[in-house]
Order: structure tokens, then C-alpha cells, then sequence
């Protein structure tokens, strides 16, 4: 594969994180709010899950850090993620066709 197109694949994933402590909520809000400073990849939040969007490196080097932030910070916990080829971030707003 070209250097160029591995540097243009975009990637959707979408976390659900389970603390397992009692102070859960601000545990949460906290992971969140680590990801959405990261201004190199795009995140979205809703009360079930949030998802990042964009370049696959810049999106894996993001939750990489957050996880073991996040792991450091919090100890044990469970992630859920799901992993899809493509930009899903303007589908979700509008039907958009799935940019690749």
C-alpha cells in the first residue's frame, strides 16, 4: 500500500466506556472531555456513546492516549468500541453518503 493512501484513510469509531467504580459519572465526562480537545479528529457525544471521526492515525493515536490515560488514571474499566472503514461524521447529521 502507497504512503498516500495510508495517509488518507478515514475510520468512524464509536466508544462506550464503563467505569468500575462508583464515581462513574465524572469518570465519563472527564474521557470525554479529553477527546473532544483532540482538534485533529472530530467527536461526537450522546448519552449512549461517542464517536470519532477522521484520519485513521490521528483517530488511533487519540484513543491510544485516552486509554491509557484513562486506564493510569482510573484503573479497571470496560471500553466497547466499534471500528468502521470510512468518514461516517456527515452521515449521521443528514443521510450523507459515507465518505472513503
Amino acid at each position: 500500500m502507497s504512503q498516500t493512501i495510508a495517509n488518507t484513510l478515514k475510520i468512524s469509531v464509536e466508544i462506550s466506556l464503563y467505569p468500575l467504580d462508583d464515581n462513574f459519572l465524572s469518570i465519563i465526562q472527564d474521557i470525554v472531555k479529553k477527546l473532544n480537545g483532540v482538534e485533529s479528529i472530530e467527536c461526537r457525544t450522546n448519552c449512549m456513546s461517542t464517536q470519532l471521526f477522521g484520519e485513521f492515525d490521528a483517530v488511533m493515536k487519540a484513543l491510544s492516549e485516552t486509554l491509557r490515560y484513562s486506564f493510569e488514571t482510573y484503573g479497571r474499566q470496560v471500553f466497547v468500541t466499534k471500528f468502521v472503514k470510512g468518514d461516517l461524521f456527515g452521515s449521521l447529521a443528514d443521510d450523507a453518503p459515507v465518505s472513503e
